[in-house]
């Protein structure tokens, strides 16, 4: 690109570059940042950057909107990095998941494994009580014994 330009065009075109890459660029460069590292750095890049923002000040009229749309959309790109499925998540701290006054003895806890099985062992069974009855569209309804009373009847009368 040879061709010599106005200072205010080269200013206008920097002002367009900036604008249309610049979130690219700094997208780009906090995902690669999450591959190495994890996704905890992106809560003190954004703090920092917050307070570096906040603490800049400048002659234009709307330099105060200006910071405000700053901050919003690195609160944008930062929500979008932090989802990007390449971003590495920190481990998880298991100790904010462990019950109070849990065991960190294996052999406590195979015991207070062994306990609460215990504990639930019967609904494995099949329940002892079965229902009989059987619907009949408005009929009484009986149950089974009833039914093979009826036919035992039925059959000592034909063979008496």
């Amino acid at each position: 690109m040879s061709t010599t330009l106005r200072p205010d065009k080269i200013a206008e075109i920097e002002t367009k570059a900036v604008l249309h890459f610049g979130p690219v660029l700094l997208e780009e460069a906090l995902k690669r940042l999450c591959r190495s590292e994890t996704a905890a750095c992106l809560d003190s890049y954004e703090k920092h950057m917050v307070d570096r923002l906040e603490a800049m000040a400048g002659d234009d009229p709307d330099f105060e909107l200006m910071k405000e749309y700053a901050i919003q959309r690195l609160y944008t790109i930062v929500k979008e990095v932090r989802s990007n499925p390449d971003t590495r998540q920190p481990p998880e701290d298991t100790q904010t998941r462990r019950t109070a006054g849990r065991s960190e003895n294996p052999d406590t806890l195979e015991e207070q494994l062994q306990h609460g099985l215990e504990d639930t062992f019967p609904a494995s069974d099949p329940p002892a009580v079965v229902s009989t009855a059987i619907s009949g569209g408005g009929k009484k309804l009986e149950g089974v014994e009833e039914v093979l009373r009826r036919k035992r009847e039925a059959q000592t009368k034909k063979a008496g």
